[in-house]
């Protein structure tokens, strides 16, 4: 009679998940240290810019500064920036009005309406190709179809060009956000028999509000920093002007265009103290956009 012998099962491999995880490890490690890197990098020229700009800019930056008006002469010492925050507050104000309510509504049309229809495809593909237009050649084609047509630079054709490069930016970051929110809410709103316009409004939209925020604030910020569009549709004035719809206006950015290519010392120190300014109003309006965002999400989420 043989007895067969029964050879004792393998043991599994304690080296190799050891080496698997210590290997994940590694590159998770070396994934995280590349990341901070990255961002290090990418924070250092800013940083460098804000600093050297408060620098310059502080020398400047006064009361007196943010309340007188700009000389007339730009080799004068002294004057401000009064007309120029003005111009700036109603040009990308008349801009952001336009551009923010379309550029929401266009990207809830896309994504939850639209989605894949032929009509959602061609917004898409104009609102990419508005984006990567240059600002210079929306300044000349709305100086061709309006400043030619009505015979006069108004701050209401500087708004018309801002909003133009505005529009597409609102339009993609809302249509993304609006796609990171789960499906799983607005079929529970469905659920519960809410309609579709509700869910959007009370459900959709104050989850994606931060994001779509954020999006609109960056084209607002673009907006108020462009200055080739302006240099064809606001004109040149040295008072403040708060009418958008007749006679010429200036923005920061115009003043920081002109006063920065000018060889005299005044000039340079007012478009320094122009940067800083444009700085301030763009921190400001952020902050207070953040605070809104918060706000109304709160309420919405109380209200349900």
């Amino acid at each position: 009679m043989t007895v067969s012998t029964l050879s004792p099962p393998a043991r599994p491999s304690i080296a190799g998940p050891g080496r698997t995880t210590g290997g994940r490890r590694f590159r998770n490690a070396l994934a995280t240290l590349l990341i901070v890197a990255a961002v290090v990098t990418a924070m250092i020229p800013l940083i460098w810019v804000v600093v050297f700009v408060v620098q310059k800019g502080g020398e400047v930056f006064s009361w007196h500064f943010l309340t007188s008006d700009i000389p007339i002469i730009s080799q004068s010492l002294g004057g401000g920036m009064w007309p120029a925050i003005v111009g700036t507050l109603v040009i990308t104000g008349g801009a952001t009005l336009m551009a923010v309510p379309l550029g929401v509504l266009g990207g809830i049309y896309l994504n939850e309406y639209g989605q894949k229809s032929h009509f959602a495809r061609v917004i898409r593909f104009l609102s990419e190709v508005m984006t990567g237009v240059p600002s210079i050649v929306m300044g000349l084609f709305v100086y061709t179809i309006w400043v030619l047509r009505f015979k006069e630079q108004t701050g209401f054709a500087g708004a018309l060009a801002l909003a133009c490069l505005m529009l597409p930016v609102v339009i993609r970051t809302t249509e993304e956000m609006l796609r990171l929110v789960p499906s799983e809410l607005r079929e529970g709103s469905y659920a519960l028999g809410s309609r579709k316009v509700r869910t959007i409004r009370t459900v959709v939209l104050p989850e994606a509000a931060p994001g779509i925020v954020s999006g609109a604030l960056l084209a607002v910020a673009r907006a108020a920093g462009e200055t080739a569009p302006l240099l064809f549709t606001i004109g040149i004035v040295t008072k403040p002007n708060w009418n958008l719809f007749e006679g010429s206006n200036t923005a920061l950015s115009a003043q920081i265009f002109r006063n920065a290519s000018s060889p005299f010392v005044g000039a340079q120190a007012r478009a320094y103290g122009a940067a800083l300014t444009l700085i301030v109003i763009v921190f400001l309006f952020t902050a207070l956009a953040r605070v809104f965002t918060v706000l109304y999400s709160r309420r919405v989420a109380g209200g349900m």
